[in-house]
């Protein structure tokens, strides 16, 4: 079964989580049905910062080490052009610090083959990939973090996937919640 819906209602109604858990294929689909092109990317800045990812220039990064399904999915609906919010989780101060963009076509996870990788799946063959990465290159540092903290005390951010499911580490953002978020980013 597929569900199509429009943004306005996802946004109203977090249907992602009813179809993921009854294996039902969803599509989001937006204002004049393109697909949903925003997300939500965390890192831990210890391992891999938005400094870090400043530093790799225009060639990118592979955004790599996902070995959640739901986050598999939603990278793999992925596409070159779409805007990131970068995440700092796991530090003092979590919150979204920047933006990226992604660069590539979700492609299968190299790391996921290789033996010395602590990403390495042993289930993963090269003929039949589960897990995938795509290329992210940095935009931009926001100038002032938005904190998880200011991100709660939002009426209208209470939807977003950050606080539904916190252990995610790639999820949705509609265009009402990017600018939403943007705005609080601004002094």
């Amino acid at each position: 079964m597929v569900c199509r819906f429009k943004r306005s209602f996802i946004l109203a109604y977090p249907m992602w989580q009813i179809c993921e858990q009854s294996q039902i294929l969803l599509f989001f689909f937006g204002k004049d049905d393109e697909f949903m092109t925003n997300w939500l990317l965390k890192t831990e800045p210890d391992a891999f910062s938005i400094d870090d990812l400043e530093a790799c220039g225009a060639r990118g990064e592979p955004w790599n080490g996902i070995r959640n399904y739901q986050a598999r999915n939603f990278l793999k609906q992925m596409k070159p052009e779409d805007r990131v919010l970068i995440y700092h989780s796991s530090c003092a101060v979590p919150g979204i610090v920047g933006e990226g963009i992604v660069i590539t076509e979700p492609y299968p996870d190299p790391e996921a083959l290789d033996p010395e990788s602590p990403y390495h799946d042993p289930k993963s063959k090269a003929d039949q990939p589960r897990w995938w990465v795509v290329d992210v290159r940095h935009e931009q540092h926001w100038p002032e973090t938005v904190t998880l903290k200011t991100i709660k005390q939002q009426p209208a951010l209470s939807d977003l996937p950050l606080l539904k499911q916190s252990r995610l580490s790639i999820s949705p953002v509609s265009d009402e919640q990017w600018q939403a978020l943007e705005r609080l980013s601004k002094p």
